[in-house]
């Protein structure tokens, strides 16, 4: 029922990096599925990388091998390592956690990139 808490957006130029953090609490974290996504004014949210309980990841094409998803279970926290980052990257990144039928989202946090 709690939401998760996103931190670590802010501005920062191009080919610069940031991490993002979600962290989440009550039980059940470590059999949660974390995800990021993002939504940029006027463009519909779109999934950037998920994480299961058993560590498998997946990454939309837009970010695979700039972004990275982990876990730490003992923190309840989901990380979003972004490097490279480029000005469409700009977005508002959300974290969501789903555990069985339950289904909780954060409030955001925002990312810019200039040029």
């Amino acid at each position: 029922q709690v939401q998760p808490v996103e931190s670590g957006g802010g501005l920062v130029q191009a080919g610069e990096s940031l991490r993002l953090s979600c962290a989440a609490s009550g039980s059940l974290f470590s059999i949660s599925a974390m995800g990021w996504y993002r939504q940029a004014p006027g463009k519909q949210r779109e999934q950037v990388a998920g994480i299961r309980s058993d560590g498998s990841t997946n990454y939309a094409d837009s970010v695979k091998g700039r972004f990275t998803i982990s876990r730490d279970n003992a923190k309840k926290t989901v990380y979003l390592q972004m490097n490279s980052l480029k000005p469409e990257d700009t977005a508002v990144y959300y974290c969501r956690r789903r555990t069985g039928n339950y289904d909780v989202w954060g409030q955001g946090t925002q990312v810019t990139v200039s040029s």
